[in-house]
């Protein structure tokens, strides 16, 4: 959908009348309702840009994986000790998720749209240096953000949303501010998942785009709502492994055999003449094959400084490490963040360039600026190259990107209205049947606050690409606060708090200034939405920010105790319980003492023996009630090891240093400065690199997973067949 465009008004036809009549109807006790509400609420109002590819495409896709989870919340009700019934569970799957399932939630989480629709686009403006600076650019934060997930497991263990942490350690006011923040960047995320995922269906299908706007985030609050965190992880783990499926065989069909591509050599031809016939400014000799793109670099800059703030600042990945088990939580973030890179590389170096390639092509439609800011390269080159089945295949691809993302976001921001919302200012003392309660309502009051979002942006002409590139104007200056907030002690509450706001308004002021200076004083959608623009908006958020709260700190160090944060929602093991339990240890063990020695006929070496085992006994009945009293879910003692986790910190750093230094500095920069245009055989290595980086990503989040999932597999298998034998299950 055109960005300049007015937008269109949806017609008053069966699919909007109806929709809207059983949504009024919907009730969060009833799944079935809103499975209805879908499949009725996407009959066609427009005549479909590919007629085969409609919105019962979309909706029976929807409808499967809402079934699909809701059997598997099921089966973990029914085989596990898990229950989604629980608050501890629904919220952060009991801090028992091992890695596999954690990097799986992380690709999963981390492939929005854009990752798809916006790494194509640039791949389509810059060339070959479009897909490596999306990727490098959006996978060092994940990798970075591995430190704070080992500090996280460190210094407040059992917190569930990040907002908790800073709360907890500044105060009330730190609080709201930072709270401004984290909502403000899931709704800028949410926004733009439902603006690419509807642009790309109305594209697809010709489907009314408010239609889909609030169709995307209802089909997936419901198993949101039926199953969790750990229901969400699982549709994590199903949606990326369809989507890496989808992506090699794009790949590997457009470079073998593909009429109209088939190999990269040709590949290679079709993008010089493309070069030739349009060159491509600050482009190497116009060219596509080229690391030496100029604004393809300032790209990368501000997809690594935009993507710090939807990172650092979003409690879905908080959420995750808050999930994983915490001797496993660094390994998860940096196989998630390695595997991840291998979608938008693998990904827009095929359709991407394919969309290059095809220009001219009489089945390739034109693109208008418009359209690329939306981010419609990839699904014209799938249908190009493919037709009605490769149109279908991308419409499945944006489905699982934008659902998945999308559950993460209802579920980090259910968290964050349930606990630090409702919990601290509404209701202190609410109990587990309450938190839960609120936390199903969030999840359903968020996809209608998402959808609303994107409909104002829709009817502002505001597109993904124009907010992907904005984001970090006003969520960047809260990044190093966030951070500094569970990693150093000396962090100044006023200086974090300054830096955050002060921040804000530098990004937007730099942004709007220089927008007017380049533009003779025009600041409108179109001018503000420049590289330049955008790069200096990004660039004075994060930097103020972060000069100002690291400056202050240093200037005026504070010396805070993480005990105070490591006793957020700890278990209580009061002191006089214990005391009281071994005082009637004590009187047990004397009174057994008499009882067995009644008879001066019984040896000293027997009554020793028996007094021993009496001792064991109550020894180990008080330490079963001790533990008994550790909430269910909260994170033990016994994997809390200061040594092991400090140690995990060590290695994440490193971890994520180096790979930043390569990613960014050592494979790019040299390619950068030395200008060379691509040979075939360069870009066979390129291509086949990205190829073998999507299989590795598959061993990594989609078998890996499975393997350590084994065990438990085996004993739902198990616990399955003896209910279909009747035997009944004691999995308890």
């Amino acid at each position: 959908m055109s960005s300049s465009s007015p937008p269109p008004v949806l017609p008053q036809g069966a699919g909007y009348g109806v929709g809207t009549f059983i949504f009024v109807h919907f009730r969060l006790t009833s799944p079935l309702s809103i499975s209805f509400f879908l499949v009725i609420g996407m009959y066609p109002n427009s005549t479909p840009f590919y007629p085969i590819v409609t919105e019962r495409t979309d909706a029976g896709i929807g409808l499967f994986f809402s079934v699909l989870m809701l059997m598997l919340t099921f089966l973990q009700s029914r085989y596990t000790v898990y229950s989604p019934s629980q608050s501890e569970e629904f919220s952060s799957a009991s801090r028992s998720v091992k890695p596999g399932l954690i990097a799986a939630g992380i690709v999963s989480a981390w492939t929005w749209a854009a990752t798809l629709l916006q790494s194509s686009a640039v791949a389509y403006r810059y060339g070959i240096s479009g897909p490596w600076w999306y990727g490098a650019g959006a996978m060092v934060q994940v990798l970075l953000f591995a430190q704070i997930a080992a500090k996280l497991k460190l210094n407040a263990p059992n917190a569930h949303t990040w907002l908790e942490i800073v709360g907890q350690r500044w105060g009330t006011l730190a609080h709201g501010v930072f709270l401004f923040f984290g909502l403000s960047t899931n709704i800028i995320v949410s926004s733009m998942l439902v603006l690419g995922g509807s642009a790309t269906v109305t594209d697809l299908t010709g489907m009314s785009t408010i239609a889909a706007i609030f169709l995307i985030p209802l089909g997936v609050s419901i198993y949101v709502i039926a199953g969790g965190m750990r229901a969400t992880l699982l549709c994590d783990y199903a949606h990326t492994t369809v989507l890496l499926a989808i992506i090699l065989t794009f790949t590997l069909t457009i470079y073998t055999t593909s009429p109209k591509i088939g190999s990269i050599r040709a590949m290679h031809n079709l993008l010089t003449a493309a070069s030739a016939a349009s060159p491509v400014p600050g482009n190497a000799h116009g060219s596509y094959l080229t690391m030496r793109s100029k604004n393809g670099l300032i790209f990368g800059v501000i997809n690594l400084v935009g993507n710090f703030a939807t990172v650092f600042n979003d409690q879905a990945y908080w959420q995750r490490a808050i999930a994983s088990k915490p001797a496993s939580c660094v390994k998860a973030y940096l196989l998630g963040g390695v595997a991840w890179f291998a979608i938008p590389f693998t990904f827009a170096t095929t359709l991407g360039l394919a969309a290059v390639a095809l220009r001219g092509d009489p089945s390739m439609r034109i693109l208008t600026p418009a359209d690329i800011s939306a981010g419609l390269p990839a699904p014209a080159a799938a249908a190009a190259l493919m037709g009605k089945s490769g149109a279908a295949a991308m419409l499945v691809l944006l489905f699982l990107a934008v659902t998945s993302a999308t559950s993460a976001e209802l579920i980090a921001v259910s968290s964050i209205l349930t606990y630090d919302v409702y919990k601290r200012y509404i209701n202190p003392q609410a109990n587990e049947l309450q938190i839960l309660r609120v936390s199903h309502w969030m999840v359903a009051v968020y996809a209608l606050i998402m959808s609303l979002a994107g409909l104002v942006f829709f009817y502002i002409g505001v597109s993904m690409g124009w907010l992907y590139t904005f984001m970090g104007v006003v969520l960047g200056s809260a990044v190093v606060p966030i951070a500094l907030s569970i990693t150093w002690r000396k962090a100044n509450k006023t200086a974090c708090i300054t830096g955050a706001i002060v921040g804000f308004m530098a990004g937007v002021g730099v942004w709007v200034g220089v927008t007017a200076g380049l533009n003779d004083g025009v600041v409108d959608v179109v001018t503000s939405g420049g590289d330049l623009e955008m790069l200096a908006g990004n660039l004075a958020s994060i930097g103020v920010g972060g000069v100002i709260a690291v400056g202050g700190s240093y200037l005026y160090p504070a010396d805070f105790d993480f005990d105070i944060t490591r006793a957020i929602n700890a278990p209580h093991r009061l002191a006089h319980s214990s005391e009281s339990m071994i005082t009637k240890g004590e009187q047990a063990q004397e009174q057994a003492k008499g009882e067995h020695v009644v008879d001066n006929e019984l040896s000293e070496d027997k009554n020793e023996e028996l007094n021993k085992k009496e001792k064991t006994k109550i020894e180990n009945d008080i330490d079963t009630d001790i533990e008994s009293i550790t909430p269910a879910g909260l994170t033990q003692d016994q994997d809390l090891d200061p040594v092991q986790l400090n140690k995990a910190f060590r290695f994440a750093a490193w971890c994520s240093i180096i790979l930043l230094l390569v990613m960014l500095i050592l494979i790019p920069l040299p390619l950068f400065f030395a200008q060379p245009l691509f040979s075939v055989r360069a870009l066979e290595v390129w291509v086949v690199l990205s190829i073998i980086w999507a299989f590795g990503a598959c061993g990594a989040v989609i078998v890996f997973p499975v393997w350590e999932a084994r065990v438990g597999l085996g004993e739902m298998a198990r616990g399955v067949w003896k209910d279909l034998r009747g035997g009944g299950i004691n999995m308890r």
